[in-house]
């Protein structure tokens, strides 16, 4: 009789050893595709570019050689914006490789993997193996994840804390859930180290998303709700982890309480306003100074998801056929999802918004396509990624006609055309793009047309959604090849090593740090900068004790005539201006790249 009773046991035990074999291996494609594209372009080229790819990663070099870990600075002058733990993980992978560039990418790489694993985790656990499977590999694969991760900014990382945040959240409030304080608590611990990462969006987009998923499913005054959730214990937990680092940023950087609406140039208020009400609240209301962004209008901002998403957006009308009703696991999985979704793209449709903001949506979105991959008729999806496919193929075909033998002397920059006013936006190098350039692409546009062609035919294979994550992977493989050919233009790490290999003399900069952002990083060096005080420095060259590196053009002008060697950065339109300050004779070419200029005073003769 006991042999008896001990089947069903046994067969229980085998069905869940089975399963956890089937979650490992999912989980463990969903890794190694993310693996290959992310971490595979992390190590190795491009080179950091210039504007914010290198800034952050400089930031964190300062914070290592300085040991200042509270405070980041730019060429000595206090950079009070952005939250450290960005900077901190940086620092801490060069303490383990040394610095590098590919050493600086490996923590975004990293939270951008454990992304993509968290996502198809979610997925399992919501709505089955497969669809778990299919979560992961959409996200891994989708362009937007790819594309806003080619800088070094933290809203990846970010989306893995909110993303940890709302599925902890509803696992505290799962009735067959035997933890619901350790969820939480993870809860908590999720939104306090956002609160790290980006400052309070961290907290406003979860608990915004909680708040209108507990209004849809009435759970809002319920008492046992908020015995689940845990807000008391969950909000010390919060303080703990974020409250010291903005404790002493406050205390490093007084004055400590001023509370003002008004947000002009030359002022200082410290750390606390700036990073609080000017950072924060004046960015939202679009009234920040100094107004060095733009804004995506809106209908674009929404229009663009089917950009981010693709191919995968090809789903969407799949996705709309779905149930919302919260009677089951994956019913509560979807409608938050779509609470999720829902007010973060309406929070951000009332503020100042880069294209990249809507990043933290992206796994709600792809858990409810992934979802919707595993039921319903998805073939119509299957024929618009196919037909997209073949459409870019055979665009690639007819440009690599037209450009196939054009030279290509010097860099792709000989080519391009500048509209710096759409610099602001994430997108807007796009607009620099001329026929001519695409003969500098040659060979990313025949992989990127290998790819497509392997999308094309995907009806043809017994796994169509396998093929066109394989589309993607070699497209991504394509555009990193592509962004390797942009990397004079993008970056000034040719202007960096001659700078190296040149005699010692003082760095000059012109414009604002940003513009040749990644030589301060590869030569690891601090300059005057020539009418820079503008933009991110601004508010900190007013901070008591700020150095003195700004100059004006008179400034240069006195300095260029010394017996001292000097360096000068800059850009080719600014070249005539640099010439009638200082005599066209008295500027010696060091180097050039990417339309960019490493000038001296002295011949190397001198």
């Amino acid at each position: 009789m006991g042999s008896v009773d001990a089947l069903p046991l046994d067969e229980a035990r085998g069905s869940a050893v089975r399963d956890s074999q089937a979650r490992f291996r999912y989980e463990l494609i969903v890794v190694l595709v993310a693996a290959v594209v992310f971490l595979g372009c992390a190590i190795g080229p491009p080179s950091l570019m210039d504007d914010v790819d290198a800034v952050q990663a400089q930031i964190a070099r300062n914070m290592l050689d300085s040991g200042d870990w509270v405070t980041a600075r730019l060429d000595g002058v206090p950079y009070l914006e952005k939250s450290p733990l960005r900077y901190w993980t940086m620092a801490v992978s060069y303490m383990l490789f040394g610095v590098h560039d590919w050493a600086a990418r490996i923590p975004l790489a990293l939270f951008t993997v454990a992304l993509c694993w968290l996502t198809a985790r979610i997925g399992w656990w919501a709505f089955g193996g497969r669809a778990g499977l299919y979560a992961g590999l959409v996200l891994a694969t989708s362009v937007g994840l790819f594309l806003f991760t080619r800088v070094l900014i933290p809203d990846v990382a970010l989306t893995f804390t909110i993303t940890l945040a709302m599925w902890a959240f509803l696992r505290a409030l799962e009735d067959d859930e035997p933890h619901p304080r350790r969820w939480a608590w993870i809860m908590a611990a999720s939104i306090g180290t956002g609160l790290l990462l980006k400052g309070l969006i961290a907290a406003v987009l979860p608990i915004g998303a909680g708040l209108a998923y507990l209004l849809l499913t009435r759970q809002l005054l319920l008492r046992r709700t908020w015995k689940r959730l845990r807000p008391f214990s969950g909000a010390l937990i919060i303080l703990l982890i974020a409250a010291p680092w903005h404790a002493l940023a406050t205390i490093h950087n007084p004055p400590y309480f001023y509370f003002s609406m008004r947000s002009v140039p030359g002022e200082y208020h410290g750390f606390l306003w700036f990073y609080f009400i000017n950072e924060h609240l004046l960015r939202f209301l679009n009234l920040r100074y100094p107004r060095d962004y733009d804004t995506v209008p809106r209908l674009y901002f929404w229009l663009f998801h089917l950009l981010w998403l693709f191919p995968w957006s090809a789903y969407l009308a799949a996705v709309f056929q779905l149930g919302y009703r919260a009677i089951d696991r994956a019913g509560r999985m979807r409608l938050l999802a779509l609470c999720w979704t829902g007010f973060l793209l309406i929070f951000f449709t009332f503020s100042s918004t880069q294209e990249y903001y809507s990043m933290p949506c992206y796994p709600a979105l792809a858990l409810l396509i992934g979802c919707a991959l595993t039921g319903g008729n998805i073939r119509g999806g299957h024929r618009v990624i196919s037909s997209i496919a073949a459409l870019g193929a055979l665009a690639i075909v007819i440009i690599l006609i037209q450009v196939w033998n054009l030279p290509t002397p010097g860099d792709i920059s000989a080519a391009l055309t500048e509209h710096p006013e759409a610099y602001t936006l994430s997108l807007g190098h796009m607009g620099d793009l001329t026929l001519k350039s695409f003969a500098y692409l040659r060979v990313p546009l025949i992989l990127a047309g290998f790819a497509l062609l392997i999308g094309a035919s995907a009806l043809w294979w017994r796994q169509p959604i396998a093929v066109f994550v394989v589309m993607m992977v070699l497209f991504f493989y394509a555009a990193r090849v592509a962004m390797v050919v942009f990397d004079p233009y993008l970056s000034s790490r040719r202007l960096a090593n001659a700078l190296m290999q040149a005699p010692p003399g003082q760095l000059i900069e012109d414009d604002a740090y940003y513009t040749f952002s990644s030589v301060f990083f590869y030569a690891n060096r601090q300059a005057l900068l020539l009418n820079g005080r503008q933009t991110n420095l601004e508010y900190g060259s007013h901070a008591p004790g700020a150095p003195d590196v700004f100059i004006d053009d008179s400034g240069l002008a006195r300095l260029w005539r010394m017996h001292d060697r000097y360096y000068l950065l800059v850009e080719g339109p600014s070249l005539p201006r640099i010439q009638r300050l200082v005599g066209r004779p008295e500027l010696h070419v060091v180097a050039e790249s990417g339309g960019k200029y490493l000038l001296t005073n002295h011949a190397n003769s001198d």
